[in-house]
Order: structure tokens, then sequence, then C-alpha cells
């Protein structure tokens, strides 16, 4: 099957999530600078959020060039990421609305971890269905990066229910900052080719 459908669909998913992020921020009443204070920590979660969200769009987009077709395994591996993603606004709005408090970020990095999961199940299912020669095969290699993400969104779950929720968050955006790059593996072997 072709997969310009997959992208396409994918494409307008991921637009309508970041759009849902920042309906979330409302307006304050007033006029002066000072009248913005009280919305930090709901554009402060809101900005990890869009980043998070633009890292999983940008590797997305380098996942899906290694791909020559698609297939069902393929279809609801990816609907199965859009499903975690398309929780990112409801996670968002909480942590924000709560200043970062213990168990909204938990459940914030369990949303993170089941991303995560997720897009591996993705990235396997397009390897298998190109075999072990092909780009992604060879460019993802053991994933060391993505292991690496997925133990540190696991870490950070206990860590903020144990009431450490600042260290939490900076696990979380140590991760964001690992991936703020699209896949360079990916791209090297495509320019290669």
């Amino acid at each position: 099957m072709n997969k310009n459908r997959l992208e396409a669909f994918s494409d307008g998913v991921i637009a309508i999530i970041i759009t849902i992020m920042v309906l979330e921020i409302k307006v304050p009443h007033g006029e002066h600078l000072e009248d913005l204070l009280p919305l930090w920590p709901i554009v402060l979660s809101y900005v990890l959020s869009f980043v998070n969200v633009g890292i999983y769009w940008n590797n997305h987009h380098h996942l899906l060039h290694t791909a020559k077709h698609v297939n069902g395994p393929i279809l609801w591996a990816n609907l199965n990421l859009l499903f975690w993603l398309s929780l990112m606004p409801f996670t968002t709005a909480w942590v924000g609305e709560n200043h970062f408090a213990a168990t909204p970020m938990a459940l914030y990095a369990v949303d993170l971890c089941l991303c995560a999961i997720s897009y591996t199940v993705l990235q396997w299912q397009i390897a298998r269905a190109h075999g072990p020669t092909s780009v992604l095969s060879q460019a993802v290699g053991r994933d060391t990066k993505g292991k690496i993400s997925l133990a540190a969104y696991v870490v950070a779950i206990p860590l903020a229910l144990l009431g450490w929720p600042s260290l939490s968050g900076l696990l979380m955006i140590a991760v964001a900052c690992i991936w703020l790059v699209p896949d360079r593996r990916i791209e090297r072997l495509l320019t290669n080719e």
C-alpha cells in the first residue's frame, strides 16, 4: 500500500493536537504584563509539549521517508502513536493548571513513555516490513538513543510520584534535548543513497 494517506492523516492529527494545546492558554483579564504572570505554568507546559509533539512530527517524517510502502501492522502502529500523542493536550493542561504537581507530572511522564513505546513499535513494524537490509534497519541499529529515552521516561514516573516532580521534569526535558535534532542516523543513510 502507498504511504501517502498515512503521512497526510498523521500530519493532520498532529496539527490538531498542537491547535488543541494552544487553545488551553486562556487570555488573561487585564492589559498589563503582570497579568500574564499567572499563566507561566500553562505556557511552560505548552512549550514543553509543543517541543515534544514537534520532535515526534520531525522524527515521524524521517521515519516515513525510509518506508517505500505500508501494511496493516504499520497502519495500526501509527494509529497507536497518534492515540498517545492525542492525549498530550490533556496531560499538558493538567500539568500547567496544577503548577507541575506530582501526580499530573507522573501522568505526563506516562504519556511520554507510551508515546516512546508506540514510536518504537512503529519503527519495528516499518523495519520488519522492509527487511534487515533496509535503510531504517541499518540506520537505527540497536537504537541506544531510543532505549535511553524510554528508560528516562520510566524513571521520571516514580520520581514524580515520590515527590520529586522537578527532577522528573528535568529528565523529560533532557530527553527532549537529545531528540531536538531529527534522527541523523536516518538522514545520513538517506543522503548516501
